[in-house]
């Protein structure tokens, strides 16, 4: 059984979307990752940061799904990071109405000693420094390091981001990101820029229109499930990242053609995470449902042709 290290925020959202409107839930990347994770045989961990404002049951509701929380440090006296956006109209755009870092503006991470060892290490969007801190803390090279990150750290701390980008072997990004780090509009141009600063794989997510897998002079698309019913993106770049790096834990194959199932895995949960606010439809997924769904994106995908 493969390990995955997920690194990553633990938050408080609250969330508008024209569907409806939430209080407080539980939030961040970590959970996401985790809980998408948590759909294969892997053993899991997450280190990340709260405050004691922290409620007892999100931390059960991962331990029950066989997540070490061991990696959480609790802040005596702290809040927890809390997010508050509205989603417009079309769910593809969103205002971010508050943002309070807390705890998570002076946040150390800690590997936990078994961890140390993973297969897998997923660098869920955090500050570029952080990222760092938790590579240099393996004890042996992971068989795949995957880092997610967003314009903000292009704006903001380029120079630690690219020292972070040399080390890692997959990056996932979404395409207006992609043009960013590389001012290339041309998405296949843009993957081949980032290959040269260090990744050997780029995944560029597009969203509701699916995600591109690029590796030297290969491409892969996988087209996103198209949905009756989107409730709230949240979090869904989030679980394709769950998704994707719990199954290449779970296989240890990380070639390239492994790699094309792992973004359809990834794909795959992305597709429930929309259906309900937060992670509420990931914490109640069943396998049948997902197995049933991955027969779905076998049908939109697969078709035989006869050239004459």
């Amino acid at each position: 059984m493969g390990k995955l290290l997920i690194v990553g925020s633990v938050a408080f959202d609250a969330i508008e979307t024209p569907f409806g409107k939430t209080g407080k839930i539980l939030g961040g990347a970590a959970p996401f990752i985790g809980l998408a994770a948590s759909q294969f045989k892997v053993k899991s961990a997450i280190v990340s940061v709260v405050g004691d404002d922290f409620p007892q049951e999100y931390l059960d509701l991962l331990t029950d799904r066989n997540i070490d929380i061991s990696g959480i440090e609790v802040v005596k006296g702290g809040k927890t990071f809390y997010w508050e956006g509205r989603y417009h109209n079309d769910l593809n755009s969103r205002d971010t109405l508050v943002t309070e870092l807390n705890t998570l503006g002076t946040f150390s991470p800690v590997v936990p000693e078994n961890f140390k060892n993973a297969d897998v290490v997923m660098l869920g969007n955090l500050h570029p420094n952080t990222q760092m801190s938790v590579i240099n803390q393996m004890e042996e090279r992971p068989k795949l390091i995957v880092l997610d990150t967003m314009n903000f750290w292009m704006d903001n701390t380029w120079d630690e981001l690219m020292e972070v980008i040399e080390q890692i072997d997959v990056i996932t990004i979404n395409d207006e990101e992609a043009r960013q780090m590389t001012k290339e509009y041309s998405l296949v141009k843009a993957a081949a820029k980032i290959q040269e600063m260090g990744p050997k794989y780029v995944v560029i997510k597009k969203g509701e229109h699916g995600a591109l897998l690029f590796h030297k002079e290969n491409i892969f698309f996988a087209p996103a499930l198209p949905l009756e019913e989107v409730f709230d993106p949240t979090g869904a770049g989030d679980t394709f990242a769950g998704g994707f790096s719990g199954y290449l834990a779970e296989t240890g194959n990380i070639s390239f053609g492994n790699m094309k199932n792992a973004i359809i895995q990834g794909s795959n949960l992305a597709s429930f995470c929309v259906e309900r606010f937060g992670t509420e439809r990931m914490v109640k997924l069943e396998k049948h449902e997902v197995d049933a769904r991955l027969m779905q994106f076998k049908e939109l995908t697969q078709f035989n042709i006869e050239l004459t």
